[in-house]
């Protein structure tokens, strides 16, 4: 299953996708703020969101996993 992940440690500002919402590679899933900026963080693959495994507000480290897809 293609897993979407923070490429910086940050916090969870805004997730752009629920559970069942189609996306295509290059598709912003999560934003995350770090350093005051926001990094949008892109679905590497296209698929369809099964679960979301962050919540707004969150702070997660570099490499762990936001967003699955199948």
């Amino acid at each position: 299953m293609p897993e979407v992940d923070a490429h910086i440690t940050g916090t969870v500002w805004k997730i752009e996708v629920e559970v069942g919402d189609s996306v295509r590679e290059g598709d912003t899933v999560v934003i995350l703020e770090s350093m005051k900026m926001e990094m949008p963080v892109e679905a590497e693959d296209p698929g369809t969101v099964t679960e979301i495994l962050c919540e707004e507000g969150q702070s997660v480290s570099e490499g762990e996993t936001l967003v699955v897809l199948e």
